[in-house]
């Protein structure tokens, strides 16, 4: 019997009742999958608390469906619509590029091509096969021949690249010389090298015009069943390009790479990388400035805005100096859209707001396709915050798969679970923002078009051991649920969009376990709410931590863009700190000057996962402005237990600090204490490395449970800790850690003032 694999995706994350929503499925092993639709309570198996939990929807989707393999294309490149095949000229022509390669040696590499791989016609500027810049040329007829230079290519190296075929005497040269750059080139120019290289040679087979687009950063080929595609994807940047009419020789190559820019002739095609940049952002459009306005359109979105072969080394933003960041850096493992076809467009049945799931089983395999319902006009006191932006940014993490260091962080044998097979398996679902593409850079964008594997419930994330994320945030939902509270749900995609009025019909908004990434508007939408008499309990570690961008009215991909501060899994190139999706700096939110201290009380400080440990009052609890907030509460320790390796503070916490903007006002309620060194003090702290930072040791190395008041009644409560949303559903969810928890629901949830005044004089 075959093996069966489901696997599919929403066309967004948030859906009302009456709308329509569209379920792309894949599936291998089988025609048809049964299709349930299932709200999801619960989604930690561990034994310790309850275990999986969905409820069945009635819902006119119910029922079979066909379902059948799709296709996914891998790999960012340009396109260049080219109907009348002016791009195929009759005559001589030269095509010409500024290149810097990431991975000259990883095998055949397209630049510039028209050229069809599957019957080999057409013509290509590429790499070849040994790292080497090479020209081809194929009839169409099994006749093939190419020029290839004889240096092979430097990685990290600018080069100004080109190719001219004269197709009435046969000959072909090739034109590569360096681009010096004291700041841009990996090598300095001491490094005695050779890089420069000229071939020419009479070629015996003419290029045909191929069925072909015309194509930056790879080659086309086809496949039946599948038809036309990319391949021989390149990595690496490209600046500005062209293709000319004649044979340019090397006296105009060689002004051309003195000025900095094109070669003079007369021009069939000259892309502007630079051109059609904004002060907020940059498209996929890439700008073709001669006559006949061949512009390229990019494919999974290659990342602009980089620094190109000019940049001199004085700016880190693409909008000061846009003639410099020409560079358009491509990846062969980049994806930004699956592209599947619906499989299943649904209309959203009228039922009550939550998490919910299109379950898909075939056979032995399982599926659920997750979307979260808001309800069409918001009604409950209560809002669930639903942290979709981090969910994006781990989506698909493969940091137990290849981040070596992973058990060293996370104190934990690393367990490797079907899923994390199946993402090794099945590298076109995509990377997450913690991993980096094959030829080392760091991945900066991230979709939701695609299937995320650890947005399920069940998942247990390889070196944590434990749910993280979605999963986890499911143990929020269990208690809302268990506890009778009447509740919306809503996302951080609805709040980027709508801002401050996504908040204001809640007298309360709950942040899940782990809510780390924030835009900018949803930075000012939750402050304003706050100003306004908002309350947030903020149930996160970590949490308002990196900043990240969305193109204007797109919420399909995300951009993250890591600096010089912060816990992160890469760092970005120098030059390259601004996200080409807004036109805003990248990085922690503390590095813009605004730390999550100044909106909850609390920011990161420590994260391990070999053991949580509970929280002990402190004196501030005592005070009758807050003591109610222990009521029913025995002694002085809460959050004694919970699913995530023990008590209620672990995993990722955040402490009090006046110094990043801690409101002066707040209370610290309580604080865990007994961490091991396997708890470190975060990096951005760390201005002078020396022993002594590590849990046994540091004061710094605590959650610190907050509580402070906001204008017109308003008020932020915060546990500080991811472990804590876990901790929640323990016993029936009878336990400290939820009393606590609904004691400070009961009182934000309602109307008019908070009980004991609140604030510190």
């Amino acid at each position: 019997m075959a093996t069966v694999h489901l696997a599919g995706y929403c066309d967004r994350f948030s859906a009302r009742p009456g709308e329509r929503l569209d379920i792309m499925v894949s599936a291998e092993g089988a025609d048809e999958a049964e299709l349930q639709l299932v709200r999801l309570i619960h989604g930690d198996e561990n034994p310790e608390g309850p275990g999986f939990v969905e409820r069945e929807v009635d819902a006119p989707v119910n029922g079979t469906h066909a379902v059948a393999r799709q296709h996914t294309q891998l790999g960012s490149f340009v396109r260049v619509a080219d109907p009348d095949a002016r791009l195929a000229p009759a005559g001589a022509f030269t095509l010409w590029a500024y290149i810097w390669p990431r991975t000259p040696a990883k095998g055949r590499q397209g630049l510039l091509t028209r050229w069809s791989i599957a019957d080999e016609s057409g013509y290509a500027l590429g790499i070849g096969e040994d790292g080497a810049l090479e020209f081809r040329t194929g009839d169409g007829a099994g006749n093939t021949d190419v020029l290839a230079a004889d240096i092979p290519l430097v990685a990290r190296q600018w080069y100004l690249v080109a190719a001219s075929y004269d197709p009435s005497s046969g000959e072909a040269t090739l034109y590569q010389e360096p681009i010096e750059n004291r700041y841009n080139n990996h090598l300095s120019k001491i490094v005695p090298l050779a890089l420069s290289c000229h071939a020419r040679a009479r070629l015996g087979v003419t290029p045909a015009r191929a069925d072909a687009d015309f194509l930056w950063a790879a080659a086309c080929d086809r496949a039946p069943g599948r038809g036309a595609f990319a391949a021989e994807l390149y990595n690496g940047k490209i600046d500005r390009a062209g293709v000319a009419s004649g044979v340019l020789g090397r006296d105009a190559l060689d002004g051309a790479r003195a000025a900095g820019g094109g070669p003079a002739g007369e021009a069939i095609a000259c892309w502007d990388t630079t051109a059609g940049y904004g002060a907020s952002g940059i498209g996929d459009t890439v700008v073709d400035t001669g006559a006949l306005g061949l512009d390229g359109a990019g494919v999974n979105r290659p990342v602009r805005g980089m620094t190109g072969f000019n940049w001199s080394g004085h700016e880190d933003c693409f909008r000061h100096a846009p003639e410099q960041f020409g560079g358009i850096e491509f990846h062969e493992d980049a994806i930004t859209d699956c592209g599947w076809e619906t499989t299943v467009s649904m209309e959203v049945p009228e039922v009550k707001s939550g998490v919910y799931a299109a379950r898909l089983r075939a056979g032995d395999a399982e599926e659920h396709v997750v979307f979260f319902l808001r309800p069409r006009r918001p009604s409950a006191p209560i809002a669930m915050l639903m942290p979709t932006c981090s969910y994006l940014a781990y989506a698909n993490e493969r940091i137990g798969l290849d981040t070596g260091m992973a058990q060293v962080l996370s104190s934990q044998v690393t367990v490797i679970h079907e899923w994390d097979l199946a993402l090794r398996q099945r590298p076109e679902y995509g990377l997450s923002c913690y991993d980096s593409h094959r030829d080392g850079a760091g991945v900066c964008y991230s979709t939701r078009l695609r299937p995320i594997l650890n947005m399920r419930p069940k998942h247990r994330m390889a070196p944590t051991v434990v749910p993280w994320q979605f999963p986890a945030d499911l143990s929020i939902i269990y208690w809302l649920e268990t506890m009778g509270y009447d509740y919306d749900v809503i996302t951080d995609e609805d709040l980027h969009q709508e801002g401050l009025a996504c908040l204001e019909p809640y007298n309360v908004v709950i942040n899940a376990t782990h809510a780390e990434y924030y835009s900018e508007a949803m930075m000012d939408a939750t402050e304003d709410y706050l100003a306004a008499g908002g309350r947030v309990m903020y149930l996160s570690g970590n949490g308002y931590y990196w900043v990240v961008s969305f193109r204007a009215g797109d919420m399909d991909v995300m951009e993250v863009r890591r600096l010089d501060m912060g816990t992160r899994a890469w760092n970005a190139d120098p030059g390259e700190h601004v996200m080409v999706s807004n036109g805003e700096r990248g990085g922690l939110w503390r590095g813009r000057g605004r730390a999550p201290q100044k909106l909850v009380g609390t920011g990161f400080t420590s994260e391990g996962m070999d053991r949580s440990v509970p929280y002990r009052k402190m004196p501030d609890a005592e005070d009758p402005a807050v003591s109610w907030i222990f009521d029913g509460v025995a002694g002085d320790i809460v959050g004694e237990e919970g699913l995530a390796v023990g008590g209620a503070a672990g995993i990722e916490f955040d402490r009090y600090d006046l110094a990043l903007g801690t409101p002066p006002h707040t209370r610290i309620l309580a604080s865990s204490e007994g961490h091991s060194d396997n708890f470190p003090l975060v990096v951005e702290d760390i201005l002078c490395n020396y022993p002594g930072m590590g849990g046994t040791q540091d004061h710094r190395i605590r959650a610190d449970m907050t509580y402070f008041t906001t204008p017109n009644d308003g008020a932020v409560w915060s546990a500080s800790s991811i472990a804590w949303g876990q901790a929640l559903p323990m016993g029936g969810c009878d336990n400290s850690a939820s009393k606590v928890t609904a004691n400070v629901l009961n009182a934000f949830m309602k109307d008019g003032s908070l009980p004991g005044g609140g604030g510190k004089g």
